[in-house]
């Protein structure tokens, strides 16, 4: 082995050898993969990606570059990159640089001219696990000689495990920041958007509908969400472990109480479920691409979904259901979307409160669009509820 070789080593001891792509080094975290076949730059800059290692099913990654209007944040948060046949040049008008030194430059490990479809079968069946990508020195011992397996393997099982992680606080802001709708357009309500992970195009698509977009830091309190007199609130999609949120769901059930119009998304519907009273599990291999076939049980339409979600809420789908916590003084949800691929919960609508939830990505950046309709439904709901 020499320092043009990368490993990509499982926790469960199974190995893939490579090429390094981006930078060379070493990496950790929860290995899962993506079905998506475009939007990369949107993945990477993904916060609900932090401590995960995205292997891309698409086989072909990189061939439009990327550009500084795509991202969904200020960086890069996978912890590491996995593709089969990279671009070796981009080709698109809108490029500035290759996927590969965009990589490179914030110091992301990766690797490629690897079997990604062995890679993600395994994944299926086994679940997704903790991994680690090494390159360059980094796979070498003192003597230049490839370090063993066994010992790649045991740096692999000492990071820590996605479930209990609460990570919400290293993706979120750092300081309140307004979005303000287009020039022209008359602001119709106010939104705090609790920044659990949030995506850029998010607070930018209420905005379009005439909302102005207060995006407050996680630890914002119940009297600190008020004072900017919202017409809703909305929770963010984000990484993590709902199971160990805390001041969140005291703040998500402050704003049920007070009876302020809510809607979440992701991460945010999970804390829906959990402030409810519900139960969140770990979900073999997750949810991860722009294709997931998502039914409205109110309409019977089949929506195509954007998804990036390893937890989900365990809701009877046999409602309606009185919400378990305090002994049901929150009043009755039921599930208002299901996943078409294994029946997960997708949605979860409240009935005696103006609240609503769904558990893929409405925002979509980079498609499908099917549910952006969710946005005019919760400026709506904002406008019924005054």
């Amino acid at each position: 082995m020499d320092e043009e070789t990368a490993l990509l080593v499982l926790e469960d001891g199974r190995h893939f050898r490579g090429l390094p792509f981006g930078a060379r080094g070493a990496t950790t975290g929860e290995i899962v993969f993506n079905t998506a076949m475009t939007g990369y730059q949107e993945t990477l800059t993904d916060p609900s990606y932090h401590r995960q290692i995205v292997v891309m099913t698409a086989p072909h990654v990189g061939n439009t570059g990327v550009n500084s209007e795509d991202p969904e944040s200020g960086r890069i948060w996978v912890a590491g990159y996995v593709v089969r046949d990279p671009s070796p040049r981009p080709s698109n008008w809108r490029s500035e640089r290759s996927l590969e030194d965009y990589l490179a430059a914030q110091g992301v490990v990766g690797l490629c001219d690897v079997d990604t479809r062995a890679i993600t079968l395994h994944l299926r069946e086994r679940g997704a696990m903790r991994a680690g990508v090494f390159s360059g020195a980094a796979a070498l011992d003192e003597f230049g000689r490839r370090r063993s397996y066994e010992k790649l393997v045991a740096l692999v099982r000492a990071a820590p495990p996605m479930t209990g992680q609460d990570l919400a606080g290293d993706v979120t802001a750092a300081a309140a920041y307004v979005v303000e709708p287009p020039a022209g357009r008359p602001v119709v309500a106010t939104v705090v958007a609790v920044d659990l992970g949030i995506k850029a195009m998010t607070p930018q698509l209420l905005a379009e509908r005439g909302a102005r977009v207060w995006v407050v830091p996680r630890s914002a309190s119940f009297d600190e969400v008020m004072a900017l007199a919202p017409d809703g609130v909305f929770f963010s999609n984000g990484p993590g472990d709902p199971g160990a949120a805390g001041a969140e769901l005291d703040l998500l059930r402050a704003v049920l109480d007070a009876g302020v119009p809510f809607f979440g998304i992701c991460y945010g519907s999970q804390l829906l479920g959990r402030a409810l009273g519900f139960e969140t599990y770990k979900l073999g291999f997750g949810h991860r691409g722009i294709n997931h076939p998502v039914m409205d049980r109110a309409t019977g339409k089949v929506e195509i979904t954007a998804h990036n979600h390893g937890f989900a809420v365990e809701v009877p789908l046999d409602g309606p259901v009185v919400a378990p916590w305090e002994g049901g003084r929150l009043g009755r949800v039921e599930v208002s979307h299901v996943d078409l691929n294994d029946q997960v919960v997708e949605g979860l609508t409240m009935l005696d409160r103006p609240a609503f939830s769904v558990q893929y990505h409405p925002e979509a950046a980079a498609g499908p669009h099917d549910a952006a309709y969710l946005f005019d439904r919760f400026v709506e709901l904002m406008l019924s509820s005054r």
